[in-house]
């Protein structure tokens, strides 16, 4: 790219030598002196001006246009650029883990693996390498049908070409499937009672929601998260209840 660049300068700056002094020209100014050197060294300098100014105009919106344009035309389609989409894509995969934590199954699966671990006393066996390995790969069998339909629903839609639909329109569609898979984790475990906690910690003057579907993500998240840790213990005291009787009876 700068050699094609510096190349076009120099055919650029050859063409306008030549324009501007012709033989004759040149003849004469050798008969005259240095009367007219002063002029074609000023129309040389504003040709070659000129040109490089044509060059390095930018094809598309300026930097100040797109950042006036406002976040609409931040998020759409056409604002995002190949560099911004690759750094929303690292923002998402350092966000990774804090996702999972949160809206997926992996702290109850983890929780329980590591108070069976306990209960059969073998020290570090199976390693800590393989429960984490074992709960993250059954997370992702347990969560694919959401995260499938997350897609199917918001961001198959969003990324195809040609459609209408916009960030915040994808942002409410992808977030419904999981907000289903939260509510009916703290329904089945019966801990409503959590959500009621946060709600009335975050909206202290508001009446209690009549259903999940009023609860705000941010009360739904610590709530959710707060439900698995409970239903997580409950299991494994479940588990680890026979174990302690067997060593009981045999000690």
């Amino acid at each position: 790219m700068k050699s094609s660049c510096l190349a076009s300068i120099l055919l650029t700056l050859s063409i306008t030598l030549l324009a501007a002094f012709p033989p004759s020209a040149a003849r004469g100014q050798e008969a005259n002196g240095f009367g007219d050197s002063s002029s074609s060294t000023g129309r040389l300098f504003e040709q070659v001006s000129q040109s490089l100014a044509a060059k390095a105009e930018p094809a598309g919106p300026s930097v100040e246009n797109f950042l006036l344009s406002g976040p609409d035309k931040w998020t759409s389609r056409e604002g995002l650029s190949s560099s911004l989409q690759i750094l929303i894509l690292l923002t998402v995969l350092s966000l990774a883990p804090a996702i999972l934590l949160m809206t997926t199954c992996y702290v109850r699966i983890i929780v329980v693996m590591g108070l069976l671990r306990q209960a059969l006393g073998t020290g570090q066996l199976p390693p800590s390498q393989v429960i984490t390995s074992i709960s993250l790969f059954m997370t992702l069998f347990i969560m694919a049908p959401v995260w499938t339909e997350v897609y199917d629903k918001a961001i198959a839609p969003y990324t195809a070409p040609g459609s209408t639909m916009s960030i915040e329109q994808a942002w409410n569609t992808g977030i419904q499937p999981i907000r289903n898979f939260m509510s009916r984790q703290i329904d089945w475990a019966d801990n409503e009672d959590d959500v009621y906690l946060f709600y009335a910690y975050y909206q202290p003057d508001s009446p209690l929601p009549s259903g999940f579907e009023e609860v705000p993500l941010q009360v739904l998240l610590p709530a959710y998260m707060l439900s698995e840790l409970k239903t997580a213990f409950l299991i494994g005291f479940q588990i680890f209840l026979p174990f302690l009787l067997i060593d009981l009876v045999v000690a």
